[in-house]
């Protein structure tokens, strides 16, 4: 396995970690409480917009520990510069993840419109980023298996 494929699957891994903790928490705190539709809207758009930098910070610590640690077990530097081959890979699996993000996101408003409350709406946004962060991750380990 190559440092690319290690890199996806490590990201991969603290997405779903992380995301998943904290969504775990926000979903317990929103069945604790009683709001009307305002204060559900309020609700999770708060979650997001704080689920957003968490999840940036992580990627950026997880992957500098990552590249740190990957150093010191194979002695092998990160790649200094990207070729074609890379370029076309990162095209693919980032195009792959914006499908599955408006897939996703054109779910949410079909939830809406066949009159489901607004929470089913922000899970299946939550669903849609999640899934399309893990989608990316995979497209791109298969693009450096695959050879593309």
């Amino acid at each position: 396995m190559d440092y690319y494929e290690r890199k996806s699957i490590v990201s991969m891994l603290s997405t779903i970690l992380v995301l998943g903790i904290y969504y775990w928490s926000v979903f317990e705190r929103f069945d604790a409480q009683i709001m009307n539709t305002d204060e559900q809207l309020q609700f999770w758009s708060k979650a997001i917009l704080i689920a957003i930098p968490i999840s940036i910070v992580t990627k950026i610590v997880v992957l500098i520990a990552f590249a740190i640690i990957n150093y010191i077990i194979t002695k092998e530097k990160t790649a200094g510069f990207e070729d074609e081959r890379d370029k076309l890979i990162e095209l693919k699996s980032t195009r792959n993840s914006y499908f599955i993000f408006g897939m996703g996101f054109v779910t949410a408003l079909l939830v809406l419109a066949f009159g489901y409350p607004p929470k089913f709406m922000f899970i299946a946004l939550i669903l849609a980023g999640i899934g399309s962060e893990i989608f990316d991750n995979l497209s791109r380990f298969y693009y450096h298996r695959k050879g593309v």
